[in-house]
């Protein structure tokens, strides 16, 4: 003989109570990414997208800071700046100019001389934390320690650089007097404060290449160039979407090397967009024209940017 349980009912309270207890998780789960991503929303809102819609209202008014009235043009700050005529056309587009030259000059240096650095460091000898220390350090000193070591080293008449070169012949060159040697100074300050950051995004990258990769195409008879050309350039396709974009932008904004070591010179061959806007805003008071200045800029780098996303993307076979 058996005798069998009837299963103990629930009270409509306790099913109520767990209902409820169900119901807060179901919120709590569904509102915590939100709350994590609070912080971080209401920071860019505040510094980022803000400023970024204040500007284009602003480039939308004849906005002087020293007028009390602040007028809404439209978009004439713009129609100035495509307009041969206006008094602001030929400064804004020789800063482009400028600025152009600076990227085209310096890009390809900060490329690739980072990644073979980064392929030598990436080796293990004695020693290599050391190496990999002193590639970076340059790079968190600020431009203004920069542009003084740099004033003391390209002096025309005692700057250490010249100095040396006479041993060999050469010199004395007004670094900063004269080009084509303003941009070669320029351009090689920049490489040499800079191109720690990039080694560091490239030893990341190449430290997620299985080294399997490598030592099966050593049994396959690939040699350096092969491993190069079919491991390492593949493996780092994402590393180098990152790198030439951020380094392109950041060539294109250059301000301090050119502010404080050519002053903009000789004439104004090595005054950059940037310097052109900064005058224009804070010197001129016409913030309006300078902003946009700026989303002119803005726009050829977004282009640029895109270009290279199309160009560098992984295609299937």
């Amino acid at each position: 003989m058996s005798t069998t349980t009837a299963p103990a009912k629930t009270s409509p309270a306790v099913r109520g109570a767990t209902s409820g207890r169900h119901g807060k998780l179901r919120l709590h789960h569904t509102a915590t990414p939100y709350l994590l991503c609070a912080p971080y929303l209401l920071l860019l809102a505040t510094f980022v997208l803000g400023p970024a819609l204040f500007g284009v209202w602003v480039s939308l008014h004849d906005w002087d800071f020293m007028l009390p009235q602040k007028p809404f043009i439209g978009l004439d700050n713009y129609k100035n700046l495509l307009d041969s005529s206006s008094v602001i056309y030929e400064p804004f587009w020789k800063g482009m100019r400028a600025t152009a030259i600076f990227v085209v000059a310096s890009v390809p240096f900060l490329i690739s001389i980072p990644l073979l650095i980064a392929i030598l460091l990436n080796r293990h000898f004695p020693g290599r934390t050391f190496f990999r220390a002193m590639i970076f350090a340059p790079f968190v000193l600020g431009i203004a320690v920069i542009g003084v070591l740099f004033n003391y080293l390209l002096d025309a008449q005692f700057g250490l650089i010249n100095w040396l070169l006479g041993f060999v012949g050469v010199g004395p060159i007004g670094w900063a007097q004269t080009q084509p040697w303003a941009w070669i100074a320029l351009v090689g300050m920049t490489v040499w404060w800079t191109l720690g950051f990039n080694t560091v995004i490239y030893l990341a990258g190449l430290g997620n290449i299985p080294a399997e990769q490598y030592e099966a195409a050593e049994l396959d008879g690939a040699g350096a160039w092969g491993k190069f050309r079919f491991i390492t350039i593949p493996g780092l396709r994402t590393v180098l979407v990152f790198v030439i974009t951020t380094t392109i932008l950041a060539s294109a904004n250059m301000f301090g090397q050119s502010y404080l070591v050519t002053k903009g010179g000789p004439g104004d061959s090595t005054r950059t967009a940037i310097m052109v806007m900064t005058e224009e805003g804070l010197r001129q008071f016409k913030m309006g024209t300078a902003s946009a200045m700026s989303y002119v800029l803005a726009l050829f780098l977004a282009v640029i940017s895109i270009i290279n996303f199309i160009v560098m993307r992984e295609r299937k076979s």
